[in-house]
């Protein structure tokens, strides 16, 4: 049997590099790569997107089995940068949703999730979606899992840009901007305040008992 993983952060990199030891995976790691003719050469049973922030082409949705992870409990939180809009709202814990692709945006049917905590640093939280995601590929691979549909009301929120990155003033609560800052943490574009002609970048954030401590550089 032979798959494919899409991916291209350190995490997805990772997960791919553990998985191919096991099994038969190909790596695709950009939104060139990923053609219909290459996945029709390749012929693989599934194609998982634990790591992945393009559309897939609906032909390849349509004529191969794709599972996508989100982090978020769907159908809450559809769309782009789940850890984020999540996070910024106060959310301390989450799922790890394995769902098979359709022509739709996180809405097909969900085949299995898992907790997810979204405590500490970006990186605590990639460690975490890491774990998570090779679990449950293990069990997807040995076909331990059944479709269920989506249920409840859904909500959609917009992939962030880079200008959503910027705080405007630093009237918000210390939780609030402790919060702000660690979402955006490397690889992400990093929250970022204009004083006069400078740039600060806040690079790391830490709060412990109502203490707020932050790295950043000065550009």
């Amino acid at each position: 049997m032979k798959y494919v993983i899409c991916a291209y952060r350190s995490y997805g990199i990772e997960l791919y590099d553990n998985l191919k030891k096991q099994f038969d995976f190909t790596l695709i790691k950009s939104k060139k790569e990923l053609t219909y003719n290459l996945i029709q050469k390749i012929n693989p049973s599934i194609i998982f997107f634990p790591d992945w922030s393009w559309k897939v082409p609906e032909k390849i949705v349509k004529n191969f089995k794709c599972v996508c992870f989100h982090e978020a409990p769907l159908p809450k939180f559809r769309g782009g940068s789940p850890l984020q809009n999540q996070i910024i709202r106060g959310k301390k814990k989450t799922k790890t949703t394995a769902f098979i692709m359709n022509e739709e945006i996180d809405a097909g049917n969900i085949i299995l999730e898992k907790d997810l905590s979204l405590e500490g640093s970006i990186q605590e939280i990639y460690s975490r979606m890491y774990k998570n995601d090779y679990s449950l590929i293990i069990k997807i691979i040995h076909g331990k899992y059944k479709e269920r549909k989506q249920s409840g009301k859904p909500t959609f929120y917009k992939r962030r840009k880079p200008e959503d990155s910027e705080l405007k003033n630093l009237n918000y609560s210390k939780k609030y901007l402790y919060n702000f800052i660690r979402m955006l943490e490397d690889p992400y574009p990093n929250a970022y305040i204009k004083i006069g002609k400078q740039k600060i970048i806040f690079k790391k954030a830490f709060y412990n008992k109502d203490k707020l401590s932050i790295h950043g550089e000065i550009q």
